[in-house]
């Protein structure tokens, strides 16, 4: 059993290492939803074929994501400021575009590889009732933290309820226990629950943000699940795993901290892990693009069961 450190930042305990939940949502929905394995069967279908033979462009151009986010606090610190979150959209922004500068470290073999997934998001102008908002929601817990049991995502658990899930991409910032930065619901899971978690010390770039999670990755990290994308080593502890995208090499096991080219495993040298995919474990500075095939992917999940949000 690896035991996590945690560095101290305020009055709080900042991870140092990144551990994602949302695999554990997602077997937990495999077997306790009606119909989850039945639409990750078919989207998978739907993403194959995208990856093979392009998307069926059912949405063309970019696609532009109103984002509501929860806080969701249960002491002042944890309260974070509206510049903070606006810091963490426009990460997000640069990320999905393949804006962002740090792209250029990307390896010479993988440089060719290096895609724009042409989506944006931006805070929500309009409330679900048609009045205007800053796209913030503002919630007091009595709850000292919460984990992957979707809690935070309930006025009546102690966190907030979500705006409508098939318009908005739904995101809470809270204190989350366990060592957790994060995780998010993949596509066909239930309505009330779905959008993404994220630890209020792994959002945005200024605030409570806290190194090595001060770059607003772990946002890009889930919200690339939320648009139906794999950990990078495929959740296996051998070479048997697989995050269905043919242009990510197969790699044993995650990364961490900032490794250095090449990580070699499951025979896949001279090149080696391609830990500096988003999907990967690494800290924020080491992990800066996205495959064409990933990009694809997160097309084919835009193009069914996101259809509906964004435009």
């Amino acid at each position: 059993m690896v035991k996590r450190r945690s560095a101290r930042v305020g009055s709080a305990a900042a991870p140092v290492r990144r551990q994602c939940g949302a695999m554990q949502v997602h077997f937990r929905l495999l077997e306790t939803h009606p119909g989850f394995r039945e639409a990750q069967f078919e989207l998978e279908q739907q993403a194959r074929r995208a990856m093979r033979t392009g998307p069926a462009a059912h949405r063309t151009g970019i696609v532009r994501i109103p984002v509501v986010v929860h806080v969701v606090y249960e002491k002042p610190e944890q309260n974070i400021t509206l510049a903070q979150i606006r810091s963490q959209i426009r990460v997000l922004n640069r990320d999905f575009r393949a804006k962002n500068k740090d792209r250029l470290g990307t390896p010479q073999p993988w440089q060719g590889l290096v895609a724009d997934a042409a989506v944006e998001f931006f805070l929500a102008r309009q409330d679900p009732d048609g009045k205007p908002t800053k796209g913030v929601t503002r919630t007091k817990t009595a709850r000292a933290s919460f984990g992957t049991g979707d809690t935070v995502k309930a006025a009546a658990t102690g966190g907030a309820d979500p705006w409508p899930t098939d318009c908005y991409l739904n995101i809470w910032v809270c204190k989350l226990g366990g060592g957790l930065l994060g995780y998010a619901q993949f596509p066909g899971g239930p309505a009330q629950t779905d959008g993404v978690v994220i630890l209020h010390r792994a959002f945005g770039t200024k605030g409570t943000a806290a190194a090595p999670f001060n770059l607003g990755r772990t946002t890009t990290h889930e919200v690339g699940h939320w648009l139906n994308l794999r950990h990078i080593w495929g959740d296996t502890e051998d070479c048997s795993g697989t995050d269905y995208v043919e242009d990510t090499p197969n790699a044993a096991l995650p990364n961490y901290g900032v490794p250095a080219f090449p990580s070699v495993s499951c025979n896949n040298g001279p090149n080696g892990d391609m830990f500096m995919n988003y999907m990967d474990y690494v800290d924020d500075r080491a992990m800066y693009m996205f495959t064409s095939q990933q990009v694809a992917r997160m097309r084919a999940a835009l193009d069914g069961p996101r259809a509906a949000v964004g435009g």
